[in-house]
């Protein structure tokens, strides 16, 4: 027997509505409204500065092509140095690429970019040589090793230049803080051994030199005596322009790595680049005589940083420019005089501002320090500095002790009390920094 079962007609069930929550997303920005409108108007300037990095990351890309670079390379040494698996020769090789120079030595042992230019004018100057600087009066921290200045706390021998019997002659800069043309046609002597070009403001109120005017200067010294030695201090210039002086037949340059061509990245280091007997003298300097290029030992972790940071150092120093032009753009907008001004051209990453008052000056510099990833709490204050005649005020919470590739910025205690700042990993760190500023100046 069949049972059938009747189909019951099954009903829809009931479409539950659900109500959909609107996302909130905030799109306000994060930067004061002032700060705000000066990006606005800086894109345009902004798409002209990642075009130079483009073309200076390409150079970089080829230079590292070039030279096969490979993971042994980043193995480091320990004790004498001998075994370091090509690394060092393999950056040197790199470095003299992208500068265009004959040879170049990159080392973690030069401290600073003062230690390396020393390096530098020891081994090319000799007792009865003169060296002339051409740019005024060079930063600071030379003072001492020239012999301008003797150390602040006593008057003994040091070991300068002038105590080895070397002289000393500057060619002040023009009106305008350029270079004195007319005078400098005719400042060379037959026993000016070198001609010294500072490419930076320093700690001047100045315009920092472009490659155009470094080229036109060595053709001026080069007329007066083809055999004066002309070396630059490249310090926060390179990669600024797509081209270096070497490139414009400077001798010899040198600089530090933990500015622009460390890209945030390297730990410590400098570099001398130029010909090739130049730069071997230097290397002797830095060693000994007969140890050159050779010696010293490098661990792993730190030769991988400094071809990194190379590598990577366009597109900081790109960042680092960009950060300066928007400074530039807000502080002249709040009526302070800024070295360079926001359209001007650009040289090198430093940007000066007149601030006029002691006070302001320590503000300003408390303010970036609040905003620093290391650091925010410390307050700096104004001391004395080795190697500074003047105090010093220093804002730097970086992550690489003294790195200035990183958000920082400095200043002397003294007229017209301008802060010099520089550095940045992107712009909008300094965006973020300005609107802090605004709170106390």
């Amino acid at each position: 027997m069949v049972v059938t079962v009747p189909l019951s007609v099954s009903r829809p069930l009931p479409v539950r509505r659900v109500r959909r929550r609107r996302l909130s997303c905030s799109c306000s920005s994060p930067f004061h409204p002032e700060v705000e409108r000066a990006v606005e108007s800086l894109y345009g300037k902004y798409r002209e500065i990642d075009s130079r990095v483009a073309i200076n990351s390409a150079r970089v890309l080829t230079a590292f092509k070039n030279a096969r670079i490979a993971p042994h390379h980043f193995g480091g040494c320990t004790g004498y140095g001998h075994d370091d698996g090509g690394g060092r020769e393999a950056l040197d090789s790199v470095f003299a690429d992208i500068f265009g120079s004959e040879s170049a030595i990159v080392r973690s042992q030069f401290f600073s970019g003062t230690h390396a230019i020393a390096c530098a004018l020891f081994a090319i100057l000799r007792p009865g040589d003169e060296l002339l600087a051409v740019a005024g009066a060079p930063y600071d921290t030379l003072e001492e090793v020239i012999g301008i200045r003797g150390p602040s706390d006593s008057n003994i021998n040091i070991g300068s230049l002038k105590d080895f019997g070397v002289c000393y002659r500057e060619v002040p800069l023009a009106a305008d803080g350029g270079l004195d043309w007319d005078a400098l046609g005719c400042s060379v002597r037959p026993e000016t051994r070198c001609a010294f070009i500072q490419r930076s403001c320093g700690y001047s109120w100045r315009k920092s030199l472009g490659v155009s005017d470094i080229h036109r200067a060595i053709s001026l010294i080069k007329a007066q005596n083809k055999d004066c030695i002309v070396m630059v201090d490249n310090c926060y210039g390179e990669f600024v322009e797509t081209s270096e002086p070497p490139m414009v037949r400077a001798d010899l340059i040198a600089g530090s790595l933990i500015k622009n061509p460390g890209g945030t990245i390297a730990p410590c280091g400098g570099y001398i680049a130029g010909r090739k007997e130049l730069v071997e003298a230097a290397a002797a300097r830095l060693s000994a005589p007969g140890l050159g290029v050779d010696f010293g030992s490098v661990p792993g972790h730190v030769m991988r940083s400094l071809f990194q940071g190379l590598f990577l150092s366009p597109q900081m120093v790109g960042e680092a420019i960009k950060g300066g032009l928007l400074i530039a753009e807000v502080m002249k907008f709040r009526g302070y005089l800024v070295q360079p001004c926001p359209l001007g051209p650009r040289h090198d990453t430093v940007q000066a501002v007149q601030l006029r008052s002691r006070e302001k000056l320590i503000k300003f510099c408390e303010a970036v320090q609040r905003c620093c990833p290391i650091g925010s709490f410390v307050k700096p204050t104004p001391g004395s500095t080795p190697g500074y005649a003047s105090e010093v005020i220093f804002a730097d919470g970086t992550f690489v002790d003294g790195s200035t590739s990183e958000l920082s910025c400095d200043g002397p205690l003294r007229e017209p009390y301008a802060v010099f700042c520089q550095g940045g990993t992107h712009w909008t760190q300094w965006a973020l920094v300005l609107g802090e500023i605004f709170t106390v100046i």
